[in-house]
């Protein structure tokens, strides 16, 4: 078959199937409200949940650091590209996360594989819930370990896995906050079972930090574990802070051994010294501004609450992630035009992305949003038939 008959073909279908995916120019800055093929929506799927990807420090830190270090980094962090604003905000997230050493990647996903295939090859095992982010998934496909899944947020299944798994290393993986259900992962009991098996716990908190425990540590604050329980802790900085990259945190050991063997942090450029002193920025920002997950907290409790009232199927998440599950695609895309029609920008997702037969409308909350928008957002809601 030649290659644009295959492809004629495999589009067509995810077409037929409603799964056609379509990318949307922005035509303005993230924020509340964005400009779409010249029409104002209201944002309510972002993942800026703090506000803080145009907030005029950031954008000032950012601008004087371009203006002093350049548009680039030059090449990677092992050559020439690891410069001063790298360094410093790699010390500000050790400090952030209690942790000795934090090591900057270009990306959440580089991130994940650069740990992952660091630590684990053939011989080992890597146990990951089944909802993990598709980053954690393919990281531990491309690792060559063993791939092991368990039921989501389900300690008990993780420890029998683990208990039949002898040979090797044992390396447990989750998200902190899941991205699409947006609840939390159990994550005392799921360091219980590592801890009974000599397993490693891993916990990807992209979604976690900056939004939940004191000071906006996370997941792991808000559980109150520390390095014993989880030695690996990886962030982005990307939603909560605003800006772009990610982060592992962990031992002097640790961050030594992904700068020697993580190849997805050896083998690419160093992101913008600009990107690394607007985040040193809207990180000083998310730590001392409380009133910021205050008000998120808030905002959030102010939409369930109207949701439960109009009948709304939200499923359990007390995070800014709040799924509307609607069951087929079609529904779900038919949801979130009607929504565009009113003037709000919520997006339908779609299988592979969440099982089938649960297609939902992914609605995020940011502290820049008001009540008046969680207000409007409601009643059209209630105006498209969702609750039906």
């Amino acid at each position: 078959m030649r290659l644009d008959d295959f492809l004629a073909r495999e589009l067509a279908a995810r077409r037929e199937a409603g799964l056609y995916r379509r990318r949307q120019v922005l035509e303005s800055p993230a924020g509340a409200t964005v400009t779409v093929a010249g029409r104002r929506l209201r944002n309510f799927s972002g993942n800026d949940y703090l506000g803080l990807a145009g907030h005029p420090e950031v954008r000032a830190a950012f601008a004087r650091a371009a203006e002093r270090w350049g548009a680039g980094s030059g090449a990677a962090h092992l050559v020439t590209g690891h410069q001063r604003p790298h360094h410093a905000l790699e010390e500000a997230l050790a400090d952030f996360t209690g942790r000795p050493r934090a090591l900057l990647f270009s990306t959440g996903y580089m991130a994940n594989l650069g740990v992952v295939s660091a630590l684990l090859g053939r011989g080992d095992t890597v146990f990951e819930d089944r909802l993990n982010h598709a980053s954690l998934i393919d990281a531990g496909i491309l690792s060559r370990a063993r791939l092991r899944r368990y039921a989501h947020a389900e300690p008990t299944d993780l420890d029998s896995r683990l208990a039949g798994e002898g040979h090797g290393a044992k390396l447990v993986v989750t998200d902190g906050v899941f991205s699409m259900d947006g609840d939390v992962a159990p994550l005392s009991e799921l360091a219980s079972a590592c801890a009974r098996h000599a397993a490693w716990l891993m916990v990807d908190d992209a979604h976690g930090f900056g939004v939940l425990g004191p000071g906006g540590g996370g997941s792991l604050a808000a559980a109150g574990l520390g390095m014993d329980e989880v030695p690996i802790l990886v962030g982005t900085l990307g939603k909560a802070f605003g800006t772009f990259g990610a982060f592992v945190a962990g031992s002097e050991d640790l961050i030594e051994m992904l700068i020697q063997a993580a190849r997805s942090y050896v083998y690419t450029t160093a992101l913008p010294a600009a990107v690394a002193e607007a985040t040193r920025a809207s990180l000083a920002l998310a730590r001392r501004e409380e009133w910021r997950r205050e008000k998120l907290a808030a905002l959030v409790a102010r939409f369930r609450a109207g949701a439960a009232e109009l009948g709304l199927p939200l499923m359990a998440s007390q995070t800014p992630i709040q799924p509307l599950v609607l069951g087929e695609a079609g529904r779900a895309m038919e949801v979130s035009a009607h929504l565009r029609d009113a003037g709000f920008l919520v997006s339908a997702i779609r299988p592979p992305t969440v099982p089938r037969g649960t297609a939902r409308l992914r609605i995020t909350f940011s502290a820049a949003h008001e009540e008046a928008d969680v207000d409007a957002l409601l009643a059209a809601l209630e105006e498209t038939g969702a609750a039906a």
